[in-house]
Order: C-alpha cells, then sequence, then structure tokens
C-alpha cells in the first residue's frame, strides 16, 4: 500500500481550509484517511500550518511520500525527511 500525505480540502466555497492528513495514494482526495497530521490556512497573511512534529516524522520515517505542496509546508515547519 502506498501511503502520502496529502492535503484534504475542507471549509466553503472559495475560503479553502486544508487538513494534511495521510492516506492510501488510491483514495479520493477528501475520502478515508489513516490520520490527521495538522492544519493548513491560506486565507490569512501569512498563512497559517499547524503541524504535529512527531506523527509527521514517524509517518515518513515508515515510508510515507509528501506531495509538493506537503513538503513545502513541512520544510516550513522545520521538518525535514
Amino acid at each position: 500500500m502506498a501511503v502520502k500525505i496529502r492535503l484534504r480540502r475542507m471549509g466553503q466555497k472559495k475560503a479553502p481550509y486544508y487538513r494534511i492528513v495521510v492516506a492510501d495514494s488510491r483514495s479520493k482526495r477528501d475520502g478515508r484517511c489513516i490520520e490527521e497530521i495538522g492544519t493548513y490556512d491560506p486565507n490569512q497573511e501569512p498563512s497559517v500550518c499547524k503541524v504535529d512534529e512527531e506523527a509527521a516524522k514517524k509517518w515518513l520515517a515508515n515510508g510515507a511520500q509528501p506531495t509538493e505542496v506537503v513538503a513545502k509546508i513541512l520544510k516550513q515547519a522545520g521538518i525535514e525527511k
């Protein structure tokens, strides 16, 4: 099973709010996830992201692949592979 760390879109129309989730790569964007490890709000200035460092490091160590956007968010939070 290929596991990805990606964004799940929440919020209203034209006001997105994202949750950073660990999910099977075959599941839908807003479908079932394994675990929620953080949030990302691009509407605020500057954009706000909160990440559970321990959970993110655990999943990265277990082989989960972050998407490009999530990789940038994790880098901002100081979490490297």
